[in-house]
């Protein structure tokens, strides 16, 4: 055998393979330039439509999908409730309830009046935070939590208490969710300044918004007959006032009011 000739053939093989190894490179460096680009561009676009944020998590962030299903009360959960009148028929998910006496609310309203109501009167009480007030409705509204993740909208877990025209708490609204149960591995989820793009894209976002708080939560992806399925979800307020909610998995824009979502092209 012709050593030299072996020799050429390793030479030009291993030629070949440092030009393949310098074009992926190439490759791979022109698409980090673009996604930078990109990235650029659209925080120029941001500030041509003079759409502001704060500081937005870093590193990257990871959840999982969860289930749960709604309690369904019992007699035995109405006796711990003290001096409050319970209406239900068993088995109930929903628990309605007329206080004895009424709880007085303050003129500018602070979450903080009803802490010691919720967490010593209310079932579960430790496992809700406020949402909002409704001046409209006459309602103070709190969502269920799981771990410190606010549970967005779901009809199964939340308080609505009602007052009065005197400012008084007469009654509430109660739901539970139970068996929550973490179905999938945690994956790493959309960032936050993507699912902002998304919201842009769709016209959602409007020019001149400040986007002044953003959190991470779980609504409903899937509603079965005796359980759901819960998908970690952006929550992006407003000016203050508005929320926008985006599937921290899927890009999806989720429109409680509608329940429609609005796909991600």
């Amino acid at each position: 055998m012709d050593w030299s000739k072996i020799k050429t053939i390793f030479i030009i093989t291993f030629l070949i393979l440092d030009v393949y190894l310098l074009f992926q490179f190439m490759k791979i460096r022109d698409a980090n330039k673009f996604e930078v680009a990109t990235e650029a561009s659209f925080e120029e676009k941001l500030k041509a439509d003079e759409i502001s944020y704060g500081e937005l998590p870093k590193t990257f962030i990871k959840a999982q999908y969860l289930s749960a299903k709604p309690k369904i009360f019992t007699q035995e959960d109405i006796l711990k409730l003290k001096k409050q009148k319970v209406s239900f028929k068993e088995p109930s998910t929903t628990l309605n309830i007329n206080l004895e006496k009424p709880l007085k609310l303050s003129a500018k309203f602070e979450p903080a009046e009803l802490a010691d109501f919720i967490k010593n009167d209310v079932l579960y009480g430790d496992q809700y935070q406020f949402w909002e007030k409704s001046d409209k409705l006459k309602t103070i509204t709190y969502f269920q939590r799981y771990e410190n993740f606010p549970l967005y909208q779901n009809i199964n877990g939340m308080i609505t208490f009602k007052y009065n025209e005197k400012n008084q708490i007469v009654s509430y609204q109660q739901s539970y969710l139970e068996g929550m149960e973490e179905l999938t591995a945690k994956e790493e989820i959309l960032p936050p300044l993507k699912a902002i793009e998304t919201l842009h894209q769709k016209g959602v976002l409007k020019p001149k918004s400040t986007i002044t708080k953003v959190e991470l939560g779980y609504s409903t992806l899937v509603q079965l007959a005796a359980s759901q399925v819960l998908a970690p979800t952006w929550r992006f307020e407003v000016n203050g006032k508005e929320s926008l909610f985006v599937n921290a998995f899927e890009g999806q824009i989720i429109d409680f009011k509608s329940d429609e979502k609005i796909s991600v092209e």
